[in-house]
């Protein structure tokens, strides 16, 4: 069994804890192990049957895709087992490539620089990648790290380098010298909370993208009346039928994807003094999970979807996000994010960019006002369903015509949508 490759542009994984022990008997796609990427963690199924023979690495250890990192043997072998192995049952013949590419996976990366002194691991890829930039140990581990123990990954490590190059970073070793940050004060009372990995992956992706966008949001109230009528008819008759839930998340995600076919300059990247104008339309939902942190599972070509379909695949990333069954492709390739603040209780708010995106649209809680409505026979006042839309862009490539002709064109959509639609 292989470490797979789960998703694109993951190298390496690493292995958080071992599902089985040497001797388990194993089912075909049976979780035999958990990883974790600079994406994702996840359970790694068996792509065999059979009994687990021989662990290759130990929990903790960082190891590149396509290296073997257990010994199964399958239910085929154990039926018709070979002479070598009926003459000497307790023993399991391991194939001289095992043994190869673990060796070539932990010889380390021959440089100048001394890692014997460092406080933390550093994988033979981000020795490589340091030794290429000219980075000395001392400003490796000034890198704030978002893998496990707080590890640096190539992630962190290229947008590092991207600061450097750009002038905008200035050395944290001599910068802390100089003017070294205010530590927080602790007293006896106070309890001291340790991040989790995912949290400082967050904090690491927040401050890297407020770093790196100059974010402007563009507010604009909507009249989603027609929209909450409409699902308190539905909803009920689709929950019998589709055995699932009918959300306000699945309209939202289809009057974005429209907005971005008005107004593509949206949908797009920066790469340098290069804007990369994106084909695809794959809309990120931000979800919270039961720790308080929050995930953003991506709906690959949104714009291929009827409503139906956007509210299968919303369900479904929704549930499997909370249930920690994410693939790392399920997180990656994201254009655009579009994250529910409402459901908090909020009104409005200031999201923050998911970079390489340039743009992130916060939907509001759906409040009852009074609104003045425009009849045959004059204005009359009357109880309306109402809701911000909050959009921050990247103000390098999005001017605020553009960032407030978009979220304008959410809300037309949203405020014309039909009573009658059939789902």
């Amino acid at each position: 069994m292989v470490m797979p490759k789960m998703g694109e542009s993951i190298i390496e994984a690493t292995i958080l804890k071992w599902l089985k022990k040497p001797g388990d008997k194993i089912e075909h796609e049976e979780s035999i192990l958990e990883v974790a990427t600079d994406k994702v963690d996840t359970e790694v199924p068996s792509l065999y049957a059979g009994v687990l023979q021989e662990i290759l690495f130990k929990e903790g250890d960082v190891v590149k895709v396509g290296t073997p990192i257990a010994i199964i043997e399958s239910e085929a072998a154990q039926q018709t087992p070979s002479k070598a192995v009926a003459s000497q049952p307790t023993e399991v013949a391991k194939p001289t490539i095992v043994t190869e590419s673990k060796a070539e996976f932990v010889q380390p990366v021959v440089d100048a620089v001394d890692y014997k002194s460092a406080k933390r691991f550093y994988s033979p890829l981000v020795k490589m990648i340091a030794k290429e930039e000219n980075i000395s140990i001392a400003e490796l581990e000034s890198v704030t790290g978002s893998g496990l123990d707080g590890r640096v990954t190539k992630t962190d490590l290229l947008a590092h380098i991207e600061l450097r190059k750009s002038g905008v970073l200035v050395d944290k070793a001599v910068n802390q010298s100089a003017a070294p940050l205010v530590s927080a004060s602790v007293i006896a009372s106070d309890e001291i909370i340790q991040m989790d990995r995912m949290r400082k992956m967050i904090a690491e992706r927040m401050v890297d993208s407020k770093r790196t966008s100059p974010h402007v949001t563009s507010f604009v109230e909507a009249d989603v009346t027609n929209i909450v009528l409409w699902r308190n008819k539905t909803k009920k008759h689709f929950e019998q039928r589709e055995g699932d839930s009918l959300t306000f998340t699945p309209i939202f995600v289809e009057a974005v994807m429209m907005a971005i076919k008005d107004f593509p300059m949206i949908n797009i990247q920066v790469d340098g003094d290069k804007i990369i104008k994106k084909k695809d339309i794959n809309i990120g939902i931000a979800v919270a999970l039961p720790s308080g942190n929050l995930i953003v599972p991506v709906i690959k070509n949104a714009d291929k979807y009827n409503l139906l379909g956007l509210a299968k695949v919303v369900n479904d990333l929704a549930k499997r996000a909370r249930e920690n069954k994410l693939k790392p492709d399920d997180l990656s390739g994201g254009t655009f994010t579009v994250s529910n603040v409402g459901t908090f209780g909020n009104v409005m708010g200031t999201p923050i960019i998911m970079q390489p995106q340039v743009a992130i649209l916060a939907i509001g809680a759906i409040q009852k006002k009074p609104a003045v409505l425009e009849t045959v026979y004059g204005d009359v006042i009357a109880i309306r369903h109402k809701m911000f839309l909050s959009h921050s862009y990247d103000h390098r490539v999005v001017d605020g015509a553009l960032g407030g002709s978009f979220v304008r064109r959410v809300a037309d959509y949203l405020e014309k949508f039909d009573l009658e639609r059939p789902i």
